[in-house]
């Protein structure tokens, strides 16, 4: 015989609705975001990724790729400026350990000079550790092929950066990362 808890499920198989179920608000909706679109950026040795946020700092979506190489900042530069961006978000990779290696160096030279260009929107370095593991996971389940995947996980890398920099500063109610300081305002 099997025995339901009172106030659980009455008589038949259906909830008991004579109570309202008693939630606490999320902790998400408590702590404000600045408004404004973000840009995020996952560098690589051959592709750079873009991703863009929505005006409200609520949603990540993947943007573009581009080839890296000196034509990459200045591409991003003009993406910034067409869509008005509060700041970019460079990924910072580090080993589990948190140790950084020669990709860290280049990712902070790059995002050194991504802050001399955009001067005077902030350029912000986030660790991006799993970022494109992420991403090749979400592309494997939405049927992306290894060939397919090649070709937008980098976008789709900054968008689960930029997601996780938005979740970040709604839980904290702070900019996510270190800044960049730009050699012109040093």
């Amino acid at each position: 015989m099997l025995l339901r808890p009172l106030g659980v499920l009455g008589s038949g198989s259906r909830p008991d609705r004579s109570r309202p179920a008693t939630r606490p608000a999320p902790r998400y909706l408590a702590v404000p975001v600045r408004a404004g679109v973000r840009l995020a950026v996952d560098v690589g040795s051959v592709r750079v990724g873009v991703a863009r946020s929505d005006p409200g700092g609520v949603l990540a979506t993947p943007l573009t790729v581009l080839a890296s190489g000196p034509g990459a900042k200045h591409e991003l530069a003009k993406l910034a400026t067409e869509a008005d961006a509060i700041e970019v978000i460079v990924g910072l990779p580090t080993s589990l350990s948190g140790r950084e290696g020669a990709a860290a160096t280049g990712a902070r030279e790059f995002a050194a000079d991504l802050a001399d260009r955009l001067t005077p929107i902030p350029v912000r370095l986030v660790d991006e550790r799993f970022t494109t593991t992420e991403a090749h996971d979400a592309l494997r389940r939405g049927g992306k092929d290894s060939r397919a995947r090649r070709q937008v996980v980098d976008a789709a890398a900054a968008a689960v950066l930029l997601q996780a920099a938005l979740d970040a500063e709604r839980a904290t109610g702070r900019p996510p990362g270190q800044p960049v300081t730009s050699e012109a305002s040093a």
